[in-house]
Formats: C-alpha cells, sequence, structure tokens
C-alpha cells in the first residue's frame, strides 16, 4: 500500500515537472516542429514551404531575406502597409514567431518542395 502511494506521488511529481518544463520550454524559441506548423499556416496563400504558384499574384516567402519579411509582418500589424488580409493575421503572432518565421523561410530555396 505505502509503495502505490509512493508511485502515485513520484508519477504526480514527475508530470507536474514536466508541464513546468514544458511551459518554460513555450516561452523560448520555437523549436524545429514549431517553426514548420506555423509556416504550415501560410501555405493556404503563399503555397507549400513559402513557394507560391508561380504566375500567381501571392509573394514568394521561401527565400525573402530574414529582416525584409520581419520588416513587411510588423509594417502589417502597424498598418502600415496595405493589405486585405494580413494586418489581422499578422496580429495572431508573436514577434519571436514572426522572427521564427522569418528565418524558417529565409533558409528555404526557392525551388524547393520540401
Amino acid at each position: 500500500m505505502h509503495y502505490f502511494r509512493r508511485s502515485r506521488r513520484f508519477i504526480c511529481g514527475a508530470m507536474i515537472t514536466l508541464g513546468l518544463l514544458g511551459g518554460a520550454h513555450a516561452q523560448t524559441a520555437p523549436g524545429q516542429l514549431q517553426m514548420r506548423s506555423l509556416a504550415a499556416t501560410c501555405a493556404a496563400c503563399h503555397g507549400t514551404e513559402g513557394n507560391a504558384v508561380q504566375g500567381e499574384t501571392m509573394v514568394r516567402l521561401a527565400g525573402l531575406p530574414k529582416d525584409y519579411f520581419v520588416l513587411q509582418m510588423l509594417a502589417f500589424r502597424e498598418g502600415k502597409r496595405p493589405a486585405t488580409v494580413m494586418h489581422q493575421i499578422s496580429k495572431g503572432y508573436t514577434p519571436e514567431q514572426i522572427e521564427a518565421m522569418a528565418t524558417y523561410f529565409a533558409a528555404k530555396n526557392t525551388s524547393s518542395k520540401n
């Protein structure tokens, strides 16, 4: 009986610790999987991995310089760049998420489909 109580306390303690570590991790820079997930939110309009369909009017995000991407997203957020929906979409991302997406897309080759 004591063994069961100790085991249950250990498991609960481990779960709490993992939860706290997970929470701390969520506040740090996004990992590779998180960056891919963020980038995937752009795919509906800007194409898979930021490779917009050739001949379309959407901006190709793959290969854009990081600083340019960040500046444009901030301009959308602040209403300094006119947009149909990007001014609202950009407000849904934290500055850290925008930086992560900028890094992700800057590293993508414009001809890459992966």
